[in-house]
């Protein structure tokens, strides 16, 4: 006797979801520590090419967390990523995450966490180096772990569990 038709299409999804949240992640944090090791070998701490105008790459040790908050507080960050990773990864498989966007997020939430926590491994701080100037200097683990809150944000208050549209259930009149 054979499987039933959607027993079977059921790994195969569960498969490509698991290949685009570890994906995404890998590939955030692969361009995050090279991009780091070029900056490290290109520059020293403090110095930016070009040296003037509104966007440089600026070598940056960042001890703390983001903005500059914590200074000096690698233990506690230590502590606070591992939490976060472990949160990440516990809301992707607890309940599995059904579709592309959330996927998406979480790897990109996971990646970036865990080029940080790399680096305050490894070295003791966080290596940043894109400086727009009027914002605090950040690197592409900063920005991968943004963008992922927005878009779970974002989904979350636009898409309720079910996948329609927040609101769509609400009797008339709400």
């Amino acid at each position: 006797m054979s499987a039933p038709a959607g027993a079977a299409a059921r790994p195969m999804s569960r498969l490509r979801r698991d290949l685009l949240f570890f994906g995404m992640a890998v590939l955030v944090f692969v361009f995050d520590q090279a991009a780091k090791m070029v900056v490290r070998a290109s520059l020293t701490p403090g110095e930016s090419i070009p040296p003037d105008g509104w966007f440089r790459f600026t070598h940056v040790t960042n001890t703390g967390a983001a903005f500059g908050l914590f200074q000096g507080q690698g233990p506690l960050l230590l502590l606070t990523t591992v939490i976060g990773v472990a949160a990440i990864v516990t809301y992707y498989l607890y309940p599995p995450v059904q579709t592309p966007v959330l996927t998406t997020s979480l790897g990109l939430q996971l990646g970036g966490a865990i080029g940080n926590l790399v680096d305050r491994v490894t070295l003791g701080h966080v290596t940043d180096f894109f400086d727009f100037r009027i914002w605090p200097v950040f690197n592409i683990a900063d920005s991968a772990i943004v963008v992922g809150v927005v878009v779970l944000t974002g989904y979350m208050l636009l898409f309720d569990r079910s996948g329609k549209t927040a609101g769509a259930n609400a009797p008339p009149g709400r």
